[in-house]
């Protein structure tokens, strides 16, 4: 399984970085994840319940750090075992890139299961895999909210701004077949959502 996207933050590069490699922090994103426990220097025992499908099972593994450029870059090593279940190994490269409105995460993850949820199919469990990576970056942008409400804050009011300017916009804009532009953009995204999902679900 290859998986690969992006986030943009509100929060610094810095602030990501410590976020990132705080055990507590990731106890608390990471979906059905109840232990994350340092063994070693960049090494972590992980216990966390999943359920794919009509699979569930309760996982044990370890997390390995490793090519650690702070507060850049990293590549986490992974497995875990399920027992009847099944299990899972892979690896997942992470980068920091700073930018104006905070920073932007980018990861791929490479990864293989075995025993039963391997026997799922593949859409499956990319399809799990991909929810997971939602929840992850939907918690860690609340845990982050919390701890760093001032760069939220300023986010938010950027976001006002342009969604002030893109109402007054489309008050009076037109495209060249007469729909009001705002409509015109909300459409073309639907498409592109509608499209999105007949090619990952196909």
């Amino acid at each position: 399984m290859d998986m690969q996207g992006s986030r943009q933050l509100a929060i610094t590069q810095q602030q990501a970085w410590d976020a990132l490699n705080d055990p507590a922090v990731l106890k608390a994103c990471i979906p059905g994840c109840d232990k994350v426990e340092p063994t070693g220097e960049n090494q972590y025992a992980i216990g966390m319940a999943l359920k794919i499908g009509p699979v569930s099972a309760k996982f044990a593994g370890k997390i390995v750090l490793s090519e650690i450029v702070p507060p850049t870059s990293y590549t986490i090593n992974f497995e875990g075992q399920g027992g009847a279940a099944g299990f899972g190994k892979g690896n997942s490269a992470v980068l920091l890139k700073p930018n104006d409105a905070g920073c932007e995460l980018t990861y791929t993850v490479h990864a293989s299961v075995g025993g039963k949820v391997a026997q799922l199919g593949q859409r499956l469990v990319d399809g799990a895999a991909k929810s997971m990576a939602e929840d992850f970056f939907k918690r860690f942008d609340d845990t982050m909210r919390t701890a760093h409400p001032a760069a939220y804050a300023v986010k938010e009011d950027a976001t006002k701004v342009v969604a002030d300017n893109a109402v007054s916009a489309g008050a009076t804009s037109k495209n060249s077949s007469g729909i009001p532009l705002w409509l015109w953009i909300a459409g073309a995204v639907a498409v592109i959502g509608f499209v999105w999902l007949i090619k990952a679900f196909s």
